[in-house]
């Protein structure tokens, strides 16, 4: 396989709901991951939800930074992918750190394609 990247699919629990519902919070985790990963920003979302939850998303250079929090459980979901350069593992221990969660799981694949496997131009295979 022709590796394009790494993607690390997060699971954190028992973080304090008031970081995980607290938008400030999630952002300057999310700035003190990217640059602990040294990744590029390009551009940052945060969204908070009604009565609780927060979304952010961290478009980078390198790909994605994605979180989604569940105050109410103490939990939340990251998705980090990043192509090339950058250090998604210790973007992620930044970010857990930021939110105080004392317990983590982590998936990671290697995204990427076999070139014998390419298709031409406007077909798809299943």
């Amino acid at each position: 396989m022709e590796k394009m990247g790494t993607h690390l699919v997060v699971d954190a629990w028992q973080a304090p709901a008031e970081l995980l519902n607290n938008p400030e919070a999630i952002k300057q985790g999310l700035l003190e991951a990217i640059k602990a990963g040294e990744a590029t920003l390009i551009d940052l979302c945060v969204h908070q939800f009604s009565p609780h939850g927060v979304t952010a998303t961290a478009t980078l250079a390198e790909s994605h930074i994605a979180i989604h929090t569940w105050p109410e459980y103490g939990y939340f979901a990251a998705d980090l992918f990043f192509c090339g350069a950058g250090k998604p593992k210790v973007a992620i221990k930044i970010l857990q750190t930021a939110l105080q969660a004392k317990r983590v799981r982590m998936r990671e694949l290697e995204r990427g394609f076999v070139p014998s496997l390419l298709n031409p131009v406007g077909s798809f295979e299943l």
